[in-house]
């Protein structure tokens, strides 16, 4: 921690604990114990306000720095492009939007279109009123209803948590708006139908939801390659080609929430690109610039960028809105350098690698401790279940998943877990180091959950 005096860093615990409100946190606690403060980051390792060294297992808590800490030349790329021109509204362009947009679309066959703003809630609220718009401009005003699947999470806004898959994380915040129609989750360990081929079975499901409420009033559907806060959740084979096909049969937009797994977490540039998909909409947010800048993009097909397009005469055909910090250039210009990153070190090569490894612990772990249930993820995306009962599957009290959690901070390992998500199922460990992550670090992840493990159920 250089160039911090005790004294500074005691003020500034003193001020956090005064007048900053944190995000997801009860406070109550923060009455007598010191809420946490990170004061430096480098590589895969952060610091606290008492100089304690933790390695960093969930990429800034919720998934978002992929490239690591401390990379000097995104922020020179920000200051240079700040110091130059550092925002103007985004109805006019900037060079670092203008060479984004194409170095981004280049790796997306078949998609054309950036628009750009802020975080990924924002990103899929545009996805929704392009839906809505085009249902009133194209079909009619029919095809208004967007499907939105069971523990998917999509954002935070109010639009976003009307198609929140995570009924703790909805709780409290409605009434929702209409026309948002919730479809079956794909998890296999928690099989809802006894069939062979269960990712077929989980897609169909789809169809009979949409057959329910009538083809002609469904406008897309929207759904997280891999789930994230919802289970950690990579869907069975033969699931996304049938999700396909249903969406094509019956016309309906594909809209592809990348926010977590998108550049490079699960070790293709976007997650859909494991499974041979083509989406008319891409949103993606945390891994973009790697919080080293605000940055959110929606990305479309030309097809959809035309329907906004058709009829200059009329004022009102065009996509009327605006995300105001969309227009800052501090976003494109660190996405550039954290693209380039990616490509010079290698890192999707390297997630696939340390993800093979980070699975391939977490299965000798599951054979060390019966409270793990279920390994699941993609790339460096995983995900265990703890369970009491590996016969009947019961979740572990989520008290003891959380034990697990504390007792690797204590041991200086940062991991996650699925938390004020799913009721009765907040019962999955999640992991997601950042892209540059070396075999010694996934080793120290997973040492730290086994003795963990051996700790919590004695």
């Amino acid at each position: 921690m250089d160039g911090y005096s005790s004294n500074d860093i005691s003020q500034v615990v003193e001020a956090d604990r005064a007048h900053v409100w944190h995000h997801l946190s009860q406070h109550k606690p923060y009455e007598t114990v010191d809420p946490r403060v990170i004061i430096e980051g480098r590589g895969m390792r952060v610091w606290d306000a008492k100089g304690k060294e933790h390695l960093d297992a969930v990429s800034g808590g919720v998934w978002t720095v992929n490239v690591g800490y401390g990379r000097e030349s995104i922020a020179n790329a920000v200051r240079d492009q700040l110091i130059k021109m550092n925002y103007f509204a985004g109805a006019a362009g900037s060079v670092p939007g203008a060479r984004f947009a194409q170095r981004l679309v280049e790796k997306m066959p078949g998609l054309t279109r950036v628009y750009y703003s802020n975080s990924g809630s924002e990103a899929n609220e545009k996805v929704y009123k392009m839906v809505r718009q085009i249902a009133h401009k194209h079909h009619g005003g029919r095809k208004w209803k967007i499907l939105y699947r069971e523990r998917d999470y999509h954002g935070t806004t109010i639009g976003t948590l009307a198609t929140s898959g995570q009924a703790q994380r909805a709780a409290q915040y409605g009434p929702y708006p209409d026309g948002f129609v919730m479809v079956p989750h794909c998890l296999e360990y928690r099989k809802q139908w006894d069939v062979q081929n269960y990712g077929e079975r989980a897609a169909d499901a789809i169809e009979e939801v949409i057959l329910r409420e009538g083809p002609d009033t469904i406008g897309a559907l929207v759904l997280e390659p891999v789930t994230a806060g919802g289970g950690v959740i990579a869907p069975p084979a033969g699931y996304w080609e049938r999700v396909q096909e249903i969406c094509r049969k019956y016309n309906i937009l594909l809209h592809i929430d990348e926010v977590v797994c998108g550049v490079g977490r699960t070790g293709e540039w976007f997650g859909y690109q494991h499974y041979g998909i083509q989406p008319d909409f891409v949103t993606m947010a945390k891994g973009v610039a790697s919080g080293y800048a605000a940055i959110s993009c929606t990305v479309t097909t030309e097809a959809v960028f035309e329907m906004f397009k058709d009829d200059p005469t009329d004022t009102m055909s065009y996509f009327r809105d605006i995300s105001t910090f969309g227009g800052c250039t501090a976003g494109p210009a660190a996405a550039l350098e954290n693209m380039r990153i990616i490509e010079d070190e290698g890192l999707l090569a390297n997630t696939t690698a340390m993800g093979a490894r980070l699975m391939g612990n977490l299965h000798a772990l599951m054979e060390r401790h019966p409270v793990m249930g279920d390994v699941r993820g993609k790339g460096l995306f995983c995900g265990a279940e703890l369970v009491a009962d590996r016969a009947t599957k019961e979740p572990l009290d989520e008290k003891r998943v959380q034990a697990v959690v504390a007792d690797c901070m204590a041991q200086g390992v940062i991991i996650g877990a699925t938390n004020r998500s799913v009721p009765g199922f907040n019962n999955t460990l999640c992991l997601s180091p950042a892209l540059i992550a070396t075999p010694d670090d996934i080793d120290q992840i997973t040492d730290a959950i086994d003795a963990a493990l051996l700790r919590v159920m004695g």
